[in-house]
């Protein structure tokens, strides 16, 4: 089947919504996850309980599409271009029984841009830049880390992403790119969405404005 083919067929069997479906999963634990490190932009792979998470994740989506009713080959397929987030796409379509490597990539996904704060940790930071780490905890939706990006520069790229969807989706990206999901969709108000806790190993279901999880 093509493409093109399974994203028409993707749509068409899309449930009734002006919006097409979300299948969004983080991507799989990281050796900096574990130690608490700001990853961002830096191409950190999974580690091993990364990759079992990848995989659980891909089970847990071959249920609900089960479930559903649904066949995996009629979804789109989209993935970040980070490591971790690629890596966590393809152990996922190797448990839906797909061949690893055909999805696309798009760099509009890839994580919140941490900048000089990239590969810290939060007492790093703290260390470092304890008055800007206020500054951030009391506004984390228009806080700019130096050289970094904004929840609400984050949100308006996911939205340039989110207005060129045409089929039902299955993406693998990061916890910061959920959250400017969650904001753009309106799953909570903005300047909540940056709080809100986006788990490894779960499989996210966006339909307009609703959010389930699956794990």
């Amino acid at each position: 089947m093509t493409d093109a083919t399974a994203a028409s067929r993707a749509q068409a069997r899309s449930p009734q919504s002006s919006r097409p479906v979300i299948y969004y999963v983080r991507h799989g634990l990281t050796d900096w996850n574990v130690e608490q490190r700001l990853q961002g932009r830096h191409d950190i792979p999974l580690n091993e309980q990364g990759r079992v998470q990848a995989l659980h994740s891909g089970r847990v989506l071959r249920d609900l599409l089960e479930r559903e009713r649904r066949l995996p080959a009629d979804l789109a397929y989209v993935s970040s271009p980070l490591i971790r987030a690629r890596e966590t796409m393809e152990l996922l379509r190797l448990a839906l029984g797909l061949i690893p490597e055909h999805y696309e990539i798009d760099a509009r996904l890839a994580e919140i841009a941490f900048g000089e704060w990239e590969g810290l940790t939060y007492a790093d930071v703290e260390a470092r830049d304890r008055a800007v780490l206020a500054e951030r905890e009391s506004d984390k939706w228009q806080f700019m880390p130096p050289a970094g990006e904004s929840y609400a520069q984050l949100t308006r790229r996911i939205a340039e992403w989110y207005a060129t969807l045409r089929a039902d989706t299955v993406v693998c990206a990061h916890g910061g790119t959920a959250r400017g999901l969650i904001a753009h969709v309106r799953v909570v108000p903005t300047h909540d969405a940056p709080h809100y806790p986006v788990e490894h190993g779960v499989v996210y279901v966006f339909t307009e404005n609703r959010l389930a999880r699956y794990a």
